[in-house]
C-alpha cells in the first residue's frame, strides 16, 4: 500500500489521497456539525452506528475549532458527484458542487473514523480529492423470483449507497410473478402476483409502496430503474392476460433445468415456481400486446422520476429472431416516445431498428466472448452498462458448497475474481467512452430474506463499487487486489457495527471484525 493511503483503508478507492502533517482530528460529543443540514445529519447517523457517539444537531453555520463542515460550493470545479476533504487537528471540511458529492464525501469521512489508543475516535489528518469514474454505478435486485418488502429494499439501498452506488435496478416482473400495481391493468396483481420460486407467497408493491422506495432512494442520491422484462420472462402475464401470450416452448434446456432444480414443467394458465428460463413469450405480432405495453409502460413512466425504463429483452428462446427484432424496435421506440431512455439486456443489440437512444446491459462473461450484440450498442452511438456474470452477479456462490446462490457463471465467484477485471478490457471495440457504468445484479432464485441478500452481496458488492467508482486498473498504485483485500478487511468492524451479515470469506483477513 502506498504512503498516501497507509492506514486510510477506504472502499471504493478515492482518486487521490495525501496524508497531512500534524495531529489528527479528535471526534467526540463536543464536535459540532455545520453546513448542509441533510448531509450533516446523515454523517451523524453514520457516526452513531460506528462509534456510539451522538453528535449535537447540526447547524447551518458554525465557526471555530472542533467543527466538521459540509459545504456546497456550486462554482467549485468538478462534477456534482465529486468532493474534497481536508482534515487537520481542529477542523474537517467536506466540499462539493453538488448534494450528491457532499453525501459521498460524508461516506468517505465515516470510513476514515479510527479508534485510538485512548479509547476515543479520530479522523486522520488527510486531504482527499475524489470523483467517480463512471456515471452509472448500480445494483439490481430481483423482486420477481422472490418478493421483498419495502423495508428490505430500503435497507439494501442504504447499504449500496454507502459504497457510492447510485442506481437501483428493480427487476419487477418475471415468469414467477408480477410485482407492481398497474391501475390500468388490475388483473396483473389480482392474478399474477401471488406466487414465487418454490411456491412462496409472492406479493406486489402498490404505487404508494413504489413511491416510497423511489423517495428513499432519492434521499440517498440513488435513481430507481424499473424493469418490465419482455417479450420473454412473461409467463406471469399469461395468468392475467392469456390472450397476449404464447404457449410455453418446452426445450431440452428447460427439461434439464427442471431435472436439476426440481419443480414442474411450465404449463399455460398455471403459476410457474421453478428456475427455468426462456420458455415464455408475448405474442409479438398481435396489436393487443402493444396496447398492453403502452398501458403498462406509460403508467410506469408517469410514476418513475428517473430517466430510465428497462424493457428486458434477454433469453427470448421462445421468440422467433425476426419477430424479436421487430418487437424490440417497437417497444424501445415506445419508451423513447414516453420521454425515457430505454435500457435492454445485450441480446437486444441484435435488433437493427432498435431506438438509437437505447442503453445496452451486458451480462456475458469477462472474456467478452460472443459479445457482438453488446458491441452493437457502441457501434450505434449509444453506451453499455457492464454486468459480467462471472464477476459481478452477486447471486453466484462464493463458496461452491454454500447453501445460497448458483454456479452457472463459470462456477463459484471468489472475492478475488469479483475484483480482478477491468471494464474497458471486456468487449473488443468497447472503450471507456462507450461504457455508461457498472451494475451488480442479484437474482433471487435461492434468496428469500435480507440476511440472504447480505450474505451473497457482501463483500463482493464492494468490488463492483470499486470497478464503478475508482480509477482504472493500472492507473493508481492501490488499484490492486493486494490493496483491496487489505482495505476490505478494514471495513469488517464497520459492517459488523451496522448489523450487516457479510460473508467472512477466507480470502480476507477479518481479524478484528
Amino acid at each position: 500500500m502506498s504512503d498516501t493511503t497507509a492506514g486510510l483503508f477506504l472502499v471504493p478507492l478515492p482518486a487521490a489521497v495525501a496524508a497531512r502533517d500534524g495531529a489528527d482530528f479528535r471526534l467526540g460529543e463536543a464536535t459540532r456539525l455545520a453546513g448542509d443540514l441533510d448531509t450533516a445529519a446523515a454523517f451523524a447517523d453514520l457516526v452513531a452506528v460506528r462509534t456510539g457517539i451522538r453528535l449535537a444537531e447540526p447547524a447551518a453555520r458554525a465557526d471555530g475549532a472542533d467543527t466538521v463542515q459540509f459545504r456546497l460550493e456550486p462554482q467549485r470545479p468538478g462534477g456534482a458527484e465529486s468532493y474534497a476533504i481536508t482534515v487537520d487537528a481542529t477542523s474537517v471540511a467536506v466540499v462539493s458542487s453538488g448534494a450528491a458529492g457532499l453525501f459521498y464525501g460524508a461516506q468517505t469521512l465515516a470510513q476514515l473514523l479510527a479508534g485510538d489508543e485512548e479509547g476515543g475516535w479520530v479522523i486522520p489528518a488527510v486531504e482527499i480529492a475524489d470523483a467517480p469514474r463512471f456515471a452509472y454505478r448500480g445494483v439490481m435486485l430481483d423482486v420477481a423470483r422472490h418478493f421483498f418488502p419495502v423495508e428490505t429494499v430500503c435497507t439494501y439501498i442504504d447499504r449500496a449507497a454507502e459504497l457510492k452506488l447510485n442506481h437501483l435496478h428493480l427487476h419487477l416482473t418475471d415468469d414467477q410473478g408480477w410485482r407492481l400495481e398497474i391501475r390500468s391493468r388490475p388483473e396483473l396483481t389480482a392474478k399474477a402476483a401471488g406466487t414465487a420460486v418454490g411456491g412462496g407467497a409472492g406479493g406486489f408493491y402498490t404505487q404508494q409502496d413504489y413511491a416510497a422506495i423511489v423517495a428513499h432512494a432519492a434521499s440517498r442520491h440513488m435513481t430507481v430503474v424499473p424493469e418490465i422484462d419482455v417479450p420473454s420472462h412473461t409467463h406471469a402475464i399469461g395468468l392475467a392476460y392469456p390472450e397476449i401470450t404464447e404457449a410455453p416452448v418446452i426445450t431440452d434446456t428447460v427439461r434439464e433445468n427442471v431435472a436439476q432444480y426440481g419443480g414442474d414443467l411450465p404449463a399455460a394458465g398455471e403459476p410457474y415456481t421453478g428456475f427455468a428460463v426462456g420458455f415464455s413469450s408475448l405474442k409479438t405480432d398481435d396489436e393487443a400486446t402493444y396496447d398492453f405495453l403502452a398501458d403498462v409502460l406509460g403508467e410506469l413512466a408517469a410514476i418513475t422520476p428517473g430517466p430510465y425504463l428497462h424493457i428486458g429483452g434477454d433469453e427470448c428462446l421462445g421468440t422467433d429472431p425476426d419477430d424479436f427484432a421487430v418487437f424490440i424496435a417497437r417497444v424501445t421506440e415506445l419508451v423513447a416516445n414516453l420521454g425515457k431512455t430505454p435500457l435492454a439486456w445485450h441480446e437486444a443489440g441484435a435488433a437493427p431498428e432498435i431506438a438509437p437512444s437505447t442503453i445496452g446491459q451486458y451480462w456475458g462473461f469477462v472474456s467478452g466472448a460472443d459479445a457482438d450484440n453488446a458491441a452493437a450498442f457502441a457501434r450505434g452511438g449509444s453506451q453499455l452498462i457492464l454486468s459480467p456474470a462471472d464477476a459481478v452477479y452477486l447471486d453466484m456462490k462464493r463458496d461452491p458448497d454454500g447453501p445460497l446462490g448458483l454456479t452457472w457463471a463459470n462456477g463459484a465467484t471468489s472475492v478475488e475474481r469479483s475484483y480482478r477485471w477491468e471494464p474497458a478490457d471486456v468487449i473488443d471495440g468497447v472503450g471507456e467512452a462507450d461504457i455508461l457504468g457498472v451494475e451488480a445484479p442479484l437474482w433471487t432464485e435461492t434468496v428469500r430474506t435480507l440476511a440472504d441478500i447480505e450474505a451473497l452481496a457482501f463483500p463482493r458488492i464492494a468490488a463492483a463499487a470499486e470497478a464503478a467508482w475508482s480509477p482504472a486498473t493500472g492507473t493508481h498504485p492501490d488499484r490492486t487486489w493486494a490493496s483491496f483485500r487489505t482495505r476490505l478487511a478494514a471495513r469488517g468492524p464497520a459492517w459488523q457495527a451496522a448489523g450487516i451479515g457479510f460473508d467472512r470469506s477466507p480470502e480476507i483477513d477479518w481479524t478484528g471484525a
